[in-house]
């Protein structure tokens, strides 16, 4: 709901950095597994009690998501990147509930279930219309520059970055909070589905 709002006043500080590290010779694709990195290693570290730890990871995580994709506006986009890019995010977003289970499994697991179902789903309704809007040859720039079609919706990284560096703080939070989100997310992933329904209804078929 915030990334689109958020993007005008983020891009400019990382695309002046991205493009100091691209003159260092560092790819785009290593800034994404350093990145991925940082993201597992917030997650063995809250699930081994050291939350304060996975919060300074999981900020690292996404400065490192923001700067991969400044680093190859500074050189050049690939599919390799941006394939790279998603896998790896999506990794990490299903990494951080499981890691709050394995912290205390009898208050969090249900929860950080609920919250992995949800993503998901959410998932799934954004994923599954990119690859029909590349059928179709649909784009947007509502998010800036991306390497698949983003399909907008009220839970997206921002509020999930902001849940995941939230219960990191107060992990004891982690229950009510993944289940409050849960629900965000099934609401979020329902109204994806009837927006790429509509979206698609209204676009022809693609010829053979």
């Amino acid at each position: 709901m915030f990334d689109a709002r958020l993007r005008p006043l983020i891009d400019p500080p990382l695309n002046v950095l991205g493009r100091k590290i691209a003159a260092a010779g560092i790819g785009a694709n290593a800034v994404t597994v350093l990145g991925f990195a940082f993201g597992v290693g917030a997650a063995l570290a809250i699930s081994s009690g050291a939350t304060l730890i996975g919060f300074l990871l999981i900020a690292l995580n996404r400065l490192a998501d923001g700067l991969d994709g400044a680093v190859a506006r500074a050189t050049h986009k690939t599919d390799l990147g941006g394939y790279l890019d998603i896998s790896l995010d999506f990794f990490f977003y299903g990494a951080i509930p499981l890691s709050f289970a394995f912290l205390d499994p009898e208050a969090n697991a249900l929860a950080a279930a609920a919250l992995l179902c949800s993503f998901y789903a959410n998932g799934s309704a954004f994923l599954a219309f990119a690859i029909m809007a590349e059928k179709r040859g649909l784009a947007t720039q509502s998010q800036g520059a991306k390497s698949l079609y983003y399909l907008s919706g009220l839970a997206e990284g921002t509020e999930t970055i902001a849940l995941f560096l939230l219960v990191a703080l107060r992990p004891d939070w982690f229950p009510v909070l993944a289940w409050a989100f849960a629900a965000i997310c099934f609401v979020s992933a329902g109204a994806r589905v009837l927006m790429g329904v509509s979206a698609l209804r209204h676009q022809p078929e693609p010829a053979e």
